[in-house]
């Protein structure tokens, strides 16, 4: 139901994941008890688990069938790591969108909103899209929309195309530019930040305990 041109940051960010890694930022302990710290911004360990339970919630009341909830958890099972990505490239996003004079205002939001719902065939449709196919609870919805708006600015305001791959590659460096301003720095449990590629790489370290999970809470990782 959404359309390419309106999945931009989406798009991108599933790229990023699945592209190869270049370990070139240090994730530290300089921080206790932050997953990440973006600039002046702390992303918390607390705050990080909350947005996961927000998603496995959501999942759960969705999905009442027990097998199909173990199933959608399967899906997801990266769900930790991959939330600490988006939180990350969202600030990183916003930086380069700030630094280029761009802004998303709530009549933005509402007009896409009310587009995409009339394409999915209602409010709640739209909900569970998102939340199947991006693992976005309907609580951040309207936030995931902002920062499609935000990368679809940016790349208007940089006169890409982001079908493209040039466009694409412009559109990164900008992210760049704004991830080695923000001097992101990840906590080593999660891997560390590629400056180049604005995105997570798994840092293999080995005093990092890796334990498997669904990344739901407490010490468990995704």
């Amino acid at each position: 139901m959404h359309r390419r041109r309106r999945r931009t940051a989406l798009v991108l960010s599933t790229a990023a994941i699945a592209a190869a890694p270049l370990l070139t930022a240090c994730g530290s302990e300089a921080h206790p008890g932050a997953a990440a710290v973006v600039g002046n911004d702390r992303i918390t360990v607390s705050q990080l688990e909350g947005r996961v339970n927000e998603v496995r919630d959501a999942q759960r009341a969705a999905i009442p069938d027990e097998q199909q909830y173990e199933q959608a958890i399967a899906k997801s099972g990266g769900l930790t790591r991959s939330t600490l990505h988006t939180m990350v490239l969202d600030k990183v996003l916003h930086q380069a969108a700030a630094d280029a004079g761009v802004d998303v205002s709530r009549r933005d939001i509402q007009t896409m909103r009310a587009g995409l719902e009339q394409q999915a065939g209602g409010k709640k449709a739209l909900e569970q899209g998102w939340l199947q196919q991006y693992s976005v609870a309907p609580s951040r919805l309207e936030e995931s929309l902002r920062t499609e708006i935000e990368a679809q600015k940016l790349a208007k305001k940089l006169g890409v195309d982001m079908n493209a791959p040039e466009g694409q590659a412009v559109f990164w460096k900008e992210l760049s530019k704004a991830s080695k301003k923000l001097d992101v720095d990840l906590n080593p449990r999660y891997g560390t930040w590629d400056v180049e590629k604005s995105k997570r790489a798994d840092a293999k370290t080995p005093w990092v305990r890796e334990v498997s999970g669904d990344g739901a809470a407490g010490p468990k990782q995704a």
